[in-house]
């Protein structure tokens, strides 16, 4: 109470915030009649008199008014926009680094542009980053001819879409026309980049995984402006981007293993009090989309697996040795369960193309890891694609943190501030409306089933049509889009489909959609960073009439005549009606949906329509709700408006985003752990690339290696009886390809203790390999580099394989009563020492037995790490929730019984090689 008392005393952090921006903004407007008195060129040369202030000593706030005004009076000139005072806001919030929440038709794109421009004066480049290659690219033309007047180059990066078509392009300064095809890094060396989050994040794993520092894209990491930040910093946090290659073909296995699904039962709950255990051989958990075996279908699948040979008759589908089997059925189940075609993923051209739960666009190239598409293309009849190992991969989270500054705009991100401060440090400042809204928001219709809801839907968007409003229906999967659109083809409804499936269409559908009566059914990828224009978009229709030849003035006036009367009809029908067919699991997006009527003061109207049998309310509405609403003896058809139900809705949306945000911080807290290592390697390659001779890093590394060599048979501070000199001669003869008398020495010279024979050792084993390599000379520098980093690449990819396998198990230590968390950091650490050690040992094993003659075999080399790299794939993996408390297993697991006694990871290996255990048949592959 007290604080609201003070609220209305002082106001909010964010009136107080908007309120200090003004000031700047009166700065600003004060500057605005000096520019208009300059003329064009005297205009654009003031960007390098700003640059030139910088470099003289003044911060970048200090030029900051000036910036502002100078793209304000150039915006006005170049493209006929001038930025409003609240834009103005937008820009200063953005430049400190915090996130601009500003309504739909609110103009983000030209609010970009100012602090894009300001941060771009210093020369270390701005990336502004879009959730899709459409809007990168159509942003970077629109805001072109600006960027061009002020001086600046633009460049833009785009998804592969095969060796034939460019992926990159750039503008500069003085350059006329359209954007133009260059190299990767072109485009990143332009003081503004467009792209998409996906690719930004890809290349920086590219360039970590470069062969040649000229191979890098990226210039750093300095500023960055996200153009729909809720969705790429929430919605997206969940799915790591990851890069790799092909591992075997097990796609009979498959195969098999979709057979052996298709035989097993669901189990079904029993309604009632019934104590008896359901039926069933798996349990179905939608809500953390994970599956379980009963003991009744444990017993079923081990008893098909010994059948078709996969299993031992004396085995447990739970021992070690076959818990990729175990994987495997579950990823089958998972596929016939829990993935739909049509709702999470589509059949295009015989793939499984996965589908943008977010967005609802497709996602082509994309696959889910850990075998789950190949189970997916298994059900679907499909060819099995190979299976893939992790080359590199990286969260969303863990990227956009390397960026110095960082900001972000959106129409819908003060429901998760919390979480944008809580993981990226970001504050959300609300930016007060250009035009007061006038969208009427009507209660939500509650119906007890979804056929009911259905029916009530087609019913209200023929009312909406009669009155001359166009309708823009909202869903939440392709399957119900189709669904409506078969109802709304068998009313005599004329309609458009803007779904995955007819992405390509997006633009044209978009264009019609607010012309009087025009029906558009939308997945959620409805037109994010597209305007329905009442009455229809007049100047897309000007400009396919001009590609038509149609130039006349006549011609172009009776169109915009056309427009306005339809303009006219569709104000007075109370503007563009939102249909939603159900709530989604956050607000956010629901509000996104509302948010695509009543741009910049235009009139609308929007309604939810809900149903009992909806995904949200089945799963997360709370019994209470639904057991009121069939008290309440409704007839078919009847829909309720009650304030208990819409409150308990947006209690299940809430309980549903603090689960959603604790996933994303539970995946985060893990990823930490590999970041801090990613970030060592990386820095490792870095440095590897960025040397000219890596000689020195090579030698040190031998001395390391040969030392542990030694102190293997030469135990440190050991008597002289304690040695196994023979062993040691063996060992260096084998690792070092370099046999040395060490006996010999030792008999020769009695003065010889443990430190000098080991100074001996190092020194001779250096010698050896500079007479062995001196034909080669300065381009050994370069083997070793490439050598290197090879080993490194490999036992990195290596390394990520066996954090990904102990990530997988380490929920089973909370049985042990042990902290999963904290086993996880200590056992990964572990690893990662392990890693350290192996790169040394595998990089110094390599180049004493490697035979370099020519030049030849260099480029060789180099030919087959390119080769691995055409191989790649992208992906973005499904993240599951990882949770502290392992579920309940089904059967106990089998102990594992070892044939022989334990070895220490240090201890000698019992095969008799002389290596560690470790370094030998203890080594992870």
């Amino acid at each position: 109470m007290f604080g609201n008392i003070l609220k209305k005393i002082f106001g909010s952090s964010n009136d107080r915030d908007v309120r200090k921006m003004r000031k700047t903004v009166e700065k600003i407007n004060a500057l605005e009649e000096g520019l208009k008195a300059l003329n064009d060129i005297d205009l654009k040369a003031q960007t390098q008199v700003l640059r030139d202030r910088l470099a003289a000593g003044e911060t970048i706030e200090q030029i900051l008014p000036e910036a502002f005004a100078l793209v304000r009076e150039t915006s006005v000139r170049a493209m006929g926009m001038r930025h409003f005072d609240v834009q103005m806001i937008g820009g200063i919030t953005l430049h400190q680094g915090k996130i601009a929440e500003m309504r739909t038709g609110e103009g983000k794109t030209l609010v970009a542009t100012l602090a894009a421009y300001l941060n771009a004066l210093p020369g270390n480049g701005v990336h502004v980053i879009t959730v899709n290659d459409y809007l990168a690219k159509r942003d970077a033309q629109w805001m072109a001819p600006l960027y061009q007047a002020l001086g600046l180059s633009i460049g833009v990066i785009q998804s592969y879409q095969g060796a034939d078509q460019a992926n990159s392009f750039v503008l500069g300064p003085d350059d006329e026309g359209e954007l133009q095809p260059c190299s990767r890094q072109q485009a990143y060396a332009a003081d503004i980049t467009y792209g998409t989050n996906n690719e930004f994040g890809f290349d920086y794993l590219r360039d970590n995984m470069a062969l040649r520092l000229e191979d890098k894209s990226q210039r750093g990491l300095a500023f960055a402006i996200i153009d729909e930040v809720d969705s790429i910093l929430i919605d997206e946090a969940r799915t790591p981007l990851i890069i790799s290659g092909a591992a075997q073909d097990s796609s009979e296995l498959y195969k098999t293993v979709n057979a052996l699904a298709l035989q097993l039962q669901p189990q079904v709950e029993i309604e009632g009090d019934s104590e008896e255990e359901p039926a069933g051989d798996f349990i179905v958990d939608e809500k953390s989309r994970g599956v379980e075996l009963t003991e009744e279908g444990h017993s079923k699948v081990e008893a098909v697996l010994v059948k078709e040979g996969l299993l031992e008759e004396d085995q447990s589908l739970y021992q070690a040795t076959n818990l990729g089997l175990l994987h495997h059925v579950h990823s089958a189940l998972r596929a016939q369960y829990l993935f739909h075609k049509d709702v999470e993923y589509i059949i295009q051209q015989g793939q499984a193309v996965l589908i943008d739960e977010h967005t609802g666009r497709t996602m082509p190239g994309r696959r889910l890891s850990e075998g789950l598409h190949q189970a997916i293309e298994a059900k679907e009849g499909l060819e099995i694609q190979q299976e893939s190992q992790t080359l590199a991969s990286t969260t969303f989270q863990n990227y956009f943190r390397l960026y110095s500054k960082l900001s972000g705009m959106t129409g819908t991100a003060d429901t998760e501030a919390y979480e944008l401060h809580q993981i990226y440090g970001l504050q959300v400042v609300v930016i007060p409306t250009n035009v007061e809204v006038k969208r009427v928001d009507l209660n939500d219709l509650i119906f007890l089933s979804q056929e009911e809801k259905f029916e009530a839907v087609i019913e209200d968007i023929k009312e909406i049509v009669a009155s001359g409003a166009p309708v823009l229906v909202g869903t939440a999967s392709v399957e119900t889009s189709e669904l409506l659109s078969g109802m709304l083809e068998a009313a005599k409804v004329e309609h458009s489909v803007l779904n995955a499936k007819q992405h390509e269409l997006e633009a044209n559908i978009i264009v019609n959609a607010g012309r009087p009566g025009a029906v558009t059914i939308a997945t959620n990828m409805a037109g994010r960073g597209t305007d329905i224009v009442l009455g229809g978009n007049l100047d897309a229709e000007i400009k396919a009439l001009k590609a038509k030849g149609k130039t006349h003035d006549k011609v172009i006036a009776e169109a915009r005549e056309a427009w306005e009367k339809r303009q006219a009809k569709v104000l007075e029908a109370g503007g563009l009606h939102i249909v939603a067919t159900e709530r989604h699991e956050s607000r956010r997006i629901d509000n996104q949906l509302r948010g695509r009527s009543g741009r910049q003061g235009d009139p609308g109207v929007s309604r939810f329509y809900l149903s009992l049998e909806d995904p949200l309310m089945r799963l997360f509405a709370s019994d209470g709700v639904k057991n009121m609403m069939r008290k309440l003896g409704m007839e078919k058809g009847e829909a309720i408006e009650h304030s208990m139900v819409t409150n308990a809705i947006v209690k299940a949306q809430r309980k549903v985003e603090g689960r959603n945000f604790d996933i994303r911080k539970h995946l985060l807290e893990y990823d930490d752990v590999a970041n801090d290592q990613r970030q060592v390697i990386y820095q490792q390659r870095k440095e590897l690339l960025e040397d000219d001779d890596i000689s020195e890093v090579i030698t040190n590394v031998r001395e390391d290696v040969a030392d542990q060599c030694i102190s293997n048979y030469l135990p440190p501070q050991s008597l002289e009886e304690q040695w196994d000199v023979e062993g040691l001669e063996k060992a260096l003869a084998t690792e070092f390809t370099t046999p040395l008398p060490v006996q010999r020495w030792l008999d020769e010279d009695s003065r010889l203790d443990e430190q000098t024979l080991r100074t001996k050792i190092t020194q001779s084993l250096q010698e050896a390999y500079d007479r062995r390599y001196t034909h080669v000379g300065e381009q050994m520098r370069e083997v070793e580099r490439q050598v290197m980093l090879q080993v490194l690449d490999n036992l990195w990819k290596d390394h990520l394989a066996s954090m990904d396998q102990l990530r997988q198990g380490i929920g089973l230590r909370a049985y042990a009563q042990k902290n999963p968390k904290q086993e996880y950091k200590r056992e990964s650490f572990a690893l990662f020492e392990e890693l350290l050690d192996n790169i040394k040992y595998e990089t110094i094993r390599y180049l004493s037995h490697i035979e370099v003659t020519t030049e030849e075999d260099m480029q060789r080399l180099e030919q087959q790490r390119r080769a691995e790299q055409s191989n790649r794939e992208y992906q973005h993996a499904q993240a599951e929730g990882l949770e502290d408390q392992p579920k309940p297993a089904q059967a106990a697991p089998q102990p594992i019984h070892r044939p022989g006694p334990k070895v220490g990871r240090n201890d000698p290996c019992p095969c008799g090689s002389g290596k560690k255990y470790k370094q030998c048949h203890g080594k992870i592959k």
